[in-house]
């Protein structure tokens, strides 16, 4: 561009940002997008042709793998403007994924595959990240963006309507303290077609002044297209005019280098600091379309389990290591995670596509799971024992676990009961088969198992009822009573309200806090919700509605390992079962859930009024957790959130005492303060469905003689977990019991035969403490039938500590310290006389190995 200026031009530099945002799903379907990957990409050619100082700045890797898939020749020529530096890869992401609802071992795989792409396609990687258009960002993305080799961020929302964010460019720091260097983009981060002045001007109107030179993003977006021919000579002119600054046609990466540059270190440590998550626009994203959220929960459960086994059946076993199975599921699930996806705002048809494709990578992974699980299986020594079933349960967790198994059973028409391989008892009881025929054989048992980390157990189905003097295993059963509104154990009674079908006490026996004694508000809230999709502009979903009737209450199980109290509900068409389930020497209640919902632009939160005082609220977020105010807005928030407070004990002492809700479906949460006339007490609340239309984006307005699909008709299943605890939600261990509840053990009928594995075996394990490892694996680089292994810990409690992880499986230990919510990863070679190597979140070394952690 020319360099001719007026005299009188603004002294500024406007590094315009051409790019082309792309929803590969959105109001279209997926293979739209992967048409429109193409034009975009072509359009972006075209316009470097035309223009020798255009760059083209390009996100969302899926997209380039789209077009090396199907265009051969655009790919090439990708490739040259790569080198030459014109094309820009920005982001490192599979997509832009919502950035709240994803558990923290997704957003590392987003930048595993995407970034790992960008290298061994174009000799690259990306340095900033870059996600425009999702509704807010999680506290942990800077540890994350970090891990990945980018350290700075461009995102959009929250604006400045919607956030206390001051400022446009500032550093943005994690809880363990890791910074990128984040720049909000002002106005939009797409424009017209034509002249860019509207966009330009709107951008400075939102920009901080004190920043100097700025960012303005331009080109048209959303179905792509990119920056036109009337786009650039419009910035040619008003460059030469001398409009609003220097124009120069940019990119990201250089802006933030000239920034820095120019400013110095001194003038960039005063930028300002943000400690906290980047929230929020449109919050009920965070409830619309259940099965979504659900399946996108069962799939990354899946994908982690099948990781574990396959690594762990490829040391013992020298089984070929799935590498590509495994990255093929994992960029279903990661695809599904879009910001238009995953928060439930795409046309109804997408969510056929997203179900079949999330479908198929659970099925990858219970294939890979069920191989491994066979060929440990058959060298396990199992004596024959003459009319008996042996069972091997497996634990894909690497902490010790206790648990009900739940187990399909036939040829034993007298039931079972349940013993170890040394003939000891455990506890187990007769449960509702579901298989409904006149075959007497079949059978169903409950039963606990003690199992080892991430390993299994050997137990055998013996006939009928025990003998008298079977002995116990090491945990005998301890005192379990229930009645229609009673259910206790040795730790906690739970007593339900007859009327209400809800719980007018939830005694702690170990601290005698009870939560709920005394507490106010209903369980159940039905209001109209005349949002539209997104949610837009709502602050919160805690809104006064009608209390579902309760309509019948129902003792279903009543044995020595568990009892099963069921509630019905029901209001309008719709129906709420809710099952509270109280295993014996368990410290939780579980309640299983049924809903068959058939209200339309209607929601429902189920709430969980407390009687604490003065409480705060703790929300679970990916990798970490962050506390939020107690003021009923609508949060994201991963598998649980905890309220803390004082309660009075039944000594009538005060004591710090508090109450979690895990749950394995659901995000859009609120914990809401005491209401001012008294009706109501402090409590968590979990928006349960959400019944607006597909696709509706306020300010459209429905027409009243139009034909709409609603979301969420028709029958879901969840569950969740009432977590008393005494002192704060750190002592409860509520990461390990949410990722429990989202994969349960795996139990296995096997037969009888000789081996050479014991009875009972780990191979992996965290000692359960305050580092939790959450992803054992095969190395990217490693070749697949001997890969090193993969360990990756977090510490969950925000508090510096340090760790144990034990692998048998390679005959390893790591010692290892832990900051604050801290992620470190671990490669593990084969070899034993071979250190462990810490490296990044792409399995590179870090630029400081050398240590010997092992």
């Amino acid at each position: 561009m020319t360099m001719d200026r007026p005299v009188a031009t603004p002294d500024r530099a406007l590094h315009m940002i051409g790019n082309a945002h792309l929803d590969p799903v959105w109001l279209w379907p997926w293979q739209e997008g992967y048409q429109e990957a193409r034009a975009t990409f072509w359009s972006a050619i075209q316009r470097m042709d035309e223009y020798p100082d255009f760059v083209f700045t390009c996100d969302q890797i899926v997209l380039v793998a789209w077009v090396e898939e199907a265009d051969p020749e655009l790919f090439a020529r990708i490739k040259e403007r790569v080198a030459e530096g014109r094309w820009v890869m920005a982001g490192g992401w599979w997509v832009e994924p919502d950035c709240n609802m994803p558990g923290g071992e997704s957003f590392v795989r987003q930048g595993l595959y995407g970034q790992r792409y960008l290298h061994e396609r174009f000799g690259v990687t990306a340095s900033v990240g870059m996600n425009v258009d999702p509704f807010g960002h999680n506290a942990m993305l800077p540890q994350i963006l970090r891990g990945q080799r980018m350290d700075s961020y461009c995102f959009l929302r929250p604006g400045p309507h919607e956030s206390d964010l001051d400022g446009t460019a500032f550093w943005w720091e994690a809880p363990d303290g890791s910074r990128v260097l984040a720049y909000r983009i002002p106005f939009e981060y797409c424009s017209p077609p034509g002249d860019v002045a509207h966009q330009t001007e709107k951008a400075l109107g939102q920009l901080d002044r004190s920043l100097g030179d700025v960012m303005i993003f331009y080109g048209v977006g959303n179905h792509g297209g990119g920056p036109t021919k009337a786009n650039i000579e419009s910035i040619y002119r008003y460059d030469r005019m001398g409009s609003y600054g220097r124009m120069v046609l940019s990119s990201p990466r250089r802006y933030f280098d000239e920034l820095i540059a120019k400013r110095g270190a001194a003038e960039m440590a005063e930028l300002p600091v943000w400690r906290d998550d980047l929230q929020h626009h449109a919050a009920g994203c965070y409830s619309a379309h259940s099965g979504i959220k659900q399946w996108i929960r069962r799939a990354q459960a899946a994908l982690l389990s099948a990781e574990r086994w396959a690594a762990i059946g490829s040391v013992t076993d020298g089984l070929l290591y799935p590498r590509d199975e495994l990255d093929h599921a994992w960029k279903q699930v990661l695809f599904n995670q879009f910001h238009d996806v995953l928060p439930g705002s795409a046309i109804e048809s997408a969510y056929d596509d997203a179900r079949d494709q999330l479908g198929e990578a659970v099925a990858i992974s219970k294939r890979i799971t069920t191989w491994v699980h066979n060929t440990i299986a058959r060298q396990v020594d199992v004596p024959f024992e003459e009319g008996t079933q042996p069972v091997l349960v497996f634990n894909p967790h690497p902490w010790p676990v206790t648990t009900d198994v739940e187990l399909q059973y036939g040829v034993q028409p007298t039931g079972v009961h349940v013993v170890d391989a040394d003939g000891r008892q455990t506890p187990s009881q007769r449960t509702q088969s579901v298989a409904t025929t006149n075959d007497k054989g079949r059978g169903a048992a409950v039963f606990q198992a003690e199992l080892p980390p991430l390993g299994y157990r050997l137990y055998r189905l013996r006939p009928g009822s025990a003998p008298a003097g079977t002995p116990w295993s090491s945990r005998e059963p301890g005192t379990l009573f229930a009645t229609d509104t009673v259910l206790e154990n040795e730790i906690l009674r739970v007593e339900l309200d007859p009327a209400t079908g809800w719980l007018s006490s939830l005694l702690d026996k170990r601290t005698g806090a009870d939560l709920v004694a005394g507490a106010r508000g209903e369980h159940t809230q039905v209001c109209e919700d005349p949002t539209d999709t997104w949610g837009h502009h709502v602050i919160t979903y805690a809104w006064p509605g009608k209390s579902m009737a309760t309509t019948r209450m129902v003792l279903r199980e009543n044995g020595p390992e568990r009892a099963r109290l069921r509630v019905e509900r029901e209001l309008g068409r719709s129906s709420l079962v809710e099952e509270f389930i109280l295993r014996q020497g368990s410290d939780e209640l579980e309640v299983r859930v049924t809903l068959d919902w058939r209200e339309q632009a209607h929601l429902l939160k189920m709430r969980f009024p407390t009687a604490l005082v003065d409480p705060t609220a703790t929300y679970e977020i990916p990798f970490g957790s962050l506390q939020r105010p107690v003021d009923g807005a609508e949060e994201p928030g991963q598998s649980w959130v905890d309220l803390t407070g004082a309660v009075t004990a039944a000594d009538g002492t005060t004591v710090q005492a508090g109450l979690a809700v895990v749950n394995n479906a659901k995000h859009g949460y609120d914990v809401s303060p005491a209401s001012d006339d008294g009706a109501a007490t402090p409590s968590i609340g979990i928006t349960a469905v959400r019944s607006p239309v597909y696709s509706w984006h306020d300010p459209k307005l429905l027409d009243p003689d139009g034909f709409y699909s609603f979301h969420d008709q028709g029958v879901q299943k969840f569950s969740y977990l009432l977590v008393p605890h005494a002192g704060e939600w750190r002592d409860a261990g509520l990461a390990r019991r949410a990722a429990l509840l989202g994969a349960p053990p795996r139990a296995m009928l096997e037969s009888s035969h000789a081996g050479e594995l014991p009875a009972a075996q780990s191979f992996a394990s965290d000692e359960g403490g305050q580092v939790m490892v959450t992803a054992v694996k095969g190395w990217q680089d490693g070749e697949p039938d001997a890969p090193d292994v993969i360990v990756r810990a977090v510490e969950t409690t925000g508090i510096a500590t340090s760790a144990r992880l034990r692998l048998p499986v390679l005959g390893r230990v790591i010692d290892a310290e832990f900051g604050p919510s801290q992620i470190r990863t671990f490669r593990v070679p084969r070899d034993p006389s071979a250190p462990a190597i810490e490296v990044d979140l792409l399995e590179w070394d870090l630029a400081e190995n050398g240590e010997d952690v092992t």
